[in-house]
């Protein structure tokens, strides 16, 4: 059975109340809107690990879900979030073990790979692409990728924000 936008809102606000049978309903049927929702993004093998830290994101957010909104946007921008860590730690653990590796690995999965997210990155403007690769590719801080960039620290975060939301909906239509 699925569960409802209204009957998740419901659970919601009955969790927020403090009503903890109404907490283990919703986190059972969050978990399996989340498991459908990663299915066609992940790897089987990998879905149950970000449903929990996606459902541990949701309690830690609990306060802040707004009973007058709708749940599963609430909840989908959660997961979406998870989701881009992980593929930012994914990544991340690849090029580290690449560069400890290169000389066993084939250069071609390199290239490949670097392939790919320059392709990605190629597709957002510059200012986007840059502060990006700068820290969340290469791990700079947000100051150093403003002294790298010339912009603020505030267009930065912008900057990275929208950026990653759109290399979302890249990924996601491929």
């Amino acid at each position: 059975m699925k569960a409802s936008e209204d009957s998740l809102r419901s659970l919601m606000i009955r969790s927020q109340s403090g009503d903890k049978q109404a907490y283990t309903v919703l986190l059972n049927e969050a978990g399996n809107w989340l498991r459908r929702f990663f299915s066609y993004k992940i790897p089987a093998d990998a879905i149950d690990d970000l449903v929990q830290d996606t459902l541990i994101s949701v309690h830690r957010k609990l306060a802040s879900y707004d009973s007058t909104r709708a749940f599963l946007p609430w909840l989908a921008a959660i997961a979406r979030y998870r989701w881009v860590d992980r593929l930012r730690q994914t990544y991340k653990h690849e090029a580290k073990a690449l560069d400890f590796d290169i000389a066993q690995e084939s250069h071609e999965e390199l290239v490949g790979a670097r392939i790919s997210i320059g392709r990605l990155l190629n597709q957002l403007p510059a200012g986007q692409a840059d502060v990006i690769r700068i820290v969340k590719i290469e791990g700079h801080s947000v100051s150093e990728a403003c002294a790298m960039t010339g912009q603020t620290e505030s267009l930065v975060k912008v900057n990275i924000h929208r950026g990653l939301k759109k290399l979302s909906a890249l990924i996601e239509s491929e």
